[in-house]
This record gives C-alpha cells, structure tokens and sequence, in this order.
C-alpha cells in the first residue's frame, strides 16, 4: 500500500481494535486500489471517510420465548456509506454476529452495491440471535422487537435491509408486518425479500446462487471454456448453495460435494437438489441424512468439502471458510477456478496460494452481487407498484453480472493488471463511489 493509504489502514485498526474481519476488509480494497490513486491523486481525499460509517446503531433486543422466560440479544445496523443512493444490505441472525462483522459485510457491500450499478449504498445488520431450534412464534417475538428498534433508522430513501445468514423469507415476513404495524404505512420498499404476496419480486431467493454461477460461467467464456462438464464442488447448503448448485446443473456441470457445519456429502451422480431442499428447507435437518436416502452418495462427517477433487470451487457458506490448507487442496484437486458465493470466505493467504497456482479468483463483492442486484430491481418494482415475470427478473438477473463480470475484466486491464478479478472489482468499486463523494463535497 502506498504510505499514505498505510496510514489510514493503521487508523482503521487503532479506532477498530479486536475486529479482524473488518480489518482484513478493509486491508483487501486498500491493497487494491494504488494504481487508482496513482493515476487520480483527488481520490486520496476520500479514503479515510470511505472507511468509518456514516453510522452505527446497536440496540437491545428483549423477546420471550415459548417458556415465558426473557430473552435478551443485541441488534445493529451499520449505514456505511450513501454517496451512491440509500444505505442497503442484508440482515444476519447468527450467534457469531458482533460489531466487527456488521462493519466487515458493510464495508463489503458498499463496492458490491456499487459494481451493480444500480443505485443503492452500502450497509450491513444484524443481531446474535440465533433462529435454528426456536419455534416459529419465538422467531416471530424477536424478529418483532427488533423492528420496534430499527424501524426508526430505516425506509425506502433511507436504508433498506434485506435478509442474509438466519433471515429467510419467515424473518422477513415478521419484520415487514410490525414494520407496518407501527409506522402505519405501506412501504413496500423499505425491506427486500419479501414473499411474492406482499411486494417481493421473482428471482430474489435464487439471486445469489444464481448470480455466483453466472459469473462463473462468464469468467470460464472469457478464458474459452464453458461450464459444460465441469465436477463442481459447492459449500454450504443453504439459500445459496441451493440455487448455485440448480443453476449448474442446468447449465451442464454437476455438483458432487456440499457442505454443512456437521461435514460434507459426496454424490458422484450430482447433489439431488429435491432431496435437499426436503432435508434443509422442510424438515431443517442435518446434511448427513442426504446419505441415508441417496444410493451410492457418502457422508463424510467434520471435514472440510474442499478435500473433494474439481474443477470449479463455489464457496457459499461463510467468511475465512478457505485458509492455505483448503487452498493448496483445491489446487492439488485439480481445480481451475474459485468463484465467491458467500462474503469474504477465502483468507488473504489462501487467495495468494491460488494466484501463484494459476487459479481464476472472483472476489465475493463481484461473484454474489447476484442478490443485492435483484434487491435493487424489486425496489424498482415496489417504487413502481409493477410486477416482473421470473424470465424477465432472471434474463436482466444475468444481464448485470455479467455486466458486473466485464467491469471487473476491464478495469483489470486498464490498470495492467490483466484477469486480476481482486483488483478488478475492488478499483472499480471504489471510483464510482469516489466520484460520488468527491462531488458531495466534505460530508
């Protein structure tokens, strides 16, 4: 890094102590983008601003559970960054959550929303509550004093959340009713994700599955490959591992391996997706049943996916998911490609083991823009009370990855750094919102 922008990342970390992810964030983009101040000294200006949020917000969170006890949990929201349109990002239920991580997902979101380019900010939310094993009218009672919090700090022109990790279309629901409830208006527009009933929009669920797979196959074009036949290899078994492993499948690869927090299961044939969904979305059962009810497929329990043998690696569980181990293993698998489903889950060390092995890379604020993209178009709907058909949402779905896929390979080469996807997304990310700021003046 340039010492200027060195200093400004020593800042980062002095007014930030014990936040790693957001630190490592941050260290990525600044790494990235000093060919981009070289050739426009004004961008120095707005580095440091582009890295505090606008603001922070942590709240309690109060709720009874089924057994009349009280519950408490802590809640935030981090609105990063609005120099290009409304704070916007996802919401994550998950134990794990704290400040560094909302600040981490934030600052990611404010280069993806931007490589987009739609025009929407950069914010990230969440609580450390966690939703797996409570009933649905537990998740209802949190999800509702949540809201009685947030709903003061979001809106349609303001901040608008969607879900992530622990926030499906369940949470959403609950959050978007009391939402109503007390504001006593229908803004359909404040929240993304909601359910097709009331004001969600087709492709939104698949976004991020499909989105990753399109970029992979956009990125495997442009070094004249193709999906077709490719062994594939998906973490996770989620929201997103589901879509990406559909959308391989019809695109001509097959899914050999997923994961879940127990393990990971082999099926040479290809992952059935109906017997998937069945155990993850129906019954919220563990991976390893899927070998109980499939011929020939394996459980293999607590090891790491990554040992599987491929062509493609789509990572869509969580952050740091691949360290140097997970890489040198995928290298050695024989695999020509690594496409971010999930955010940030390849160590810096990791994606330096891939580079020197020759290993395509697409950074998650690239790869799985898919969801915030569709975010973005159902926000256009809502703004418009319109309705778009699932082959209308999927066909522009696609369109703006591999718009964002081209803006990443261009600017790469800009800068002579040719299919150098990091550098891609991270400069290009950076001067649209840059520019913005520039232009806002010193706010």
């Amino acid at each position: 890094m340039p010492e200027t922008v060195e200093s400004v990342f020593a800042g980062v970390v002095a007014r930030n102590p014990g936040e790693p992810e957001f630190h490592q964030a941050v260290r990525e983009v600044l790494e990235s983008i000093g060919p981009a101040l070289a050739r426009h000294p004004e961008y120095a200006e707005v580095v440091e601003r582009i890295c505090e949020p606008e603001r922070q917000v942590i709240f309690r969170v109060p709720w009874e559970d089924d057994q009349g006890r009280v519950r408490v949990n802590r809640g935030f929201r981090v609105e990063f960054n609005s120099a290009l349109g409304p704070f916007k990002g996802g919401l994550r239920f998950h134990p794990s959550v704290y400040l560094g991580i909302v600040k981490f997902l934030g600052f990611e979101q404010i280069f993806k929303n931007a490589l987009t380019g739609l025009a929407i900010g950069g914010g990230k939310g969440g609580a450390d509550f966690d939703p797996k094993g409570r009933s649905d009218r537990e998740v209802m009672r949190f999800c509702q004093s949540f809201m009685t919090e947030l709903y003061r700090h979001i809106g349609p022109q303001t901040d608008v959340p969607a879900g992530d990790i622990g926030v499906g279309g369940r949470e959403i629901g609950y959050l978007f009713g009391q939402y109503k409830r007390i504001t006593n208006r229908y803004d359909a527009g404040v929240l993304t994700g909601k359910g097709l009933a009331y004001g969600g929009a087709q492709v939104r669920r698949e976004a991020t599955g499909y989105g990753a797979v399109f970029f992979a196959d956009e990125m495997l074009r442009q070094a004249g490959d193709s999906l077709e036949g490719k062994r594939v290899v998906v973490s996770g078994s989620g929201n997103v591992a589901i879509y990406a492993i559909e959308k391989v499948h019809q695109l001509g690869g097959t899914v050999v391996a997923c994961s879940d927090s127990g393990g990971y299961v082999v099926d040479e044939k290809g992952i059935d997706l109906a017997l998937l969904r069945e155990l993850k979305e129906q019954r919220r059962g563990r991976l390893a049943e899927y070998a109980e009810h499939a011929r020939n497929a394996a459980a293999v329990p607590d090891r790491n996916v990554w040992e599987v043998p491929c062509d493609l690696a789509l990572p869509c569980a969580t952050q740091n998911e691949i360290g140097g181990a997970e890489a040198a293993a995928l290298v050695a698998g024989g695999c020509v490609a690594v496409v971010e489903g999930a955010n940030m889950p390849t160590t810096p060390e990791a994606v330096r083991i891939l580079g020197r092995a020759g290993v395509r890379f697409a950074p998650g604020k690239a790869a799985n823009a898919g969801g915030v993209a569709v975010s973005g178009l159902e926000m256009q709907q809502n703004a418009s009370r319109d309705t778009w058909t699932f082959g209308e949402s999927e066909q522009r779905l696609r369109e703006i990855m591999r718009d964002v896929h081209d803006r990443c390979w261009a600017t790469a080469e800009e800068f002579g750094l040719p299919g150098d996807y990091v550098a891609g997304a991270n400069i290009q990310g950076f001067r649209r919102v840059a520019e913005a700021m520039l232009a806002h003046g010193v706010v």
